[in-house]
């Protein structure tokens, strides 16, 4: 018979456990990824509409108040026409180079390329400029800038003499 020598004990071999310390790390940054990549995205809100801009008539004192002053929008009328000016405030607003013509009819100052005080209308509750005494090159520049402001801004009203309107309500 064949003898057998004791030696050293076959080495153990231990089953590797999915349970180990780096695999729980690992599935818990995993984990956290995947929540994060799918994870339900916050609702986007939209900003506030502006108010909503009706065309009305106005007369020259209605006008007045739309100078950009007080957080007002800047309206000014050219031939009749009022244009919403606002997003031009830089220009139109108080402070801007055309600050005179905010709230106001600008038709013979833009025609007359001046915006001196004198070129509006003084009487608020007299009848609108005619536009009598302007040049065929006034007419042509005027008619320019009520090319320009047709193209870039909102027409939100008619301008009307305060007499047009009282006529108008009389009826």
């Amino acid at each position: 018979m064949a003898s057998y020598e004791a030696g050293p004990p076959p080495p153990v071999i231990e089953a590797a456990t999915i349970a180990s310390p780096i695999n729980l790390i690992l599935l818990a940054l995993l984990s956290v990824l995947v929540y994060f990549r799918l994870r339900p995205a916050t609702p986007q809100t939209l900003p506030k509409a502006p108010d909503p801009i009706v065309f009305r008539t106005f007369t020259p004192p209605d006008l007045k108040p739309f100078n950009g002053e007080d957080n007002m929008p800047v309206y000014l009328a050219v031939r009749g026409k009022v244009f919403d000016v606002t997003s031009g405030r830089n220009f139109y607003g108080p402070g801007g180079p055309y600050e005179n013509f905010a709230g106001r009819d600008a038709t013979r100052g833009l025609a007359c390329g001046s915006f001196d005080e004198d070129m509006l209308t003084k009487d608020l509750g007299g009848p609108l400029d005619d536009l009598k005494g302007l040049g065929v090159d006034e007419l042509q520049a005027l008619q320019d800038w009520e090319d320009r402001f047709t193209e870039k801004y909102l027409v939100v009203g008619k301008l009307i003499s305060v007499g047009e309107k009282h006529a108008s309500a009389a009826e």
